[in-house]
């Protein structure tokens, strides 16, 4: 597999056909794999995007960073995605990194706050998360709250 390409680009910046092509490979994953949820929650308006295209400028890999005080104090990284056939290529690791880069250009000295996956505790501990608080569940599936210090 060949390197992704990065873009991050605020809500208004992304155009019809980049918000299609997210839209489309967070319902891939987060809808028809995961069950049914709504993905569209009114939060990426107010939100950076990073998208990572593949050498044929197919997106493969997605997150969002949400303002803080929208969701949290803290900005907050959410909706990581990568397409299940660049899962295993270091494409997730590459995004988180990216994205945790985009965060301390944007917010220097600012600690970020998800809301992961219980099963993705230890990837998002390799990056300096640290569980904050007890499991839960959201969309039916085990969630933790996880914060990187500043």
């Amino acid at each position: 597999m060949s390197r992704l390409s990065w873009t991050w680009l605020r809500f208004e910046a992304l155009g019809v056909d980049r918000l299609y092509d997210l839209l489309a490979l967070r319902s891939r994953v987060f809808v028809l794999e995961q069950g049914p949820y709504l993905d569209a929650d009114g939060v990426d308006r107010e939100a950076g995007h990073l998208l990572g295209h593949d050498g044929a400028g197919t997106l493969q890999a997605y997150l969002r960073v949400v303002d803080p005080g929208v969701k949290y104090a803290e900005p907050s990284i959410g909706r990581v995605v990568v397409a299940p056939e660049w899962r295993g290529t270091g494409a997730g690791r590459a995004l988180m990194a990216e994205g945790l880069a985009r965060c301390a250009a944007a917010w220097p000295g600012q600690g970020i706050r998800i809301s992961a996956q219980a099963h993705l505790e230890r990837f998002y501990g390799s990056f300096g998360f640290a569980r904050v608080g007890e499991p839960y569940l959201e969309d039916e599936i085990p969630h933790l709250q996880m914060l990187r210090a500043a």
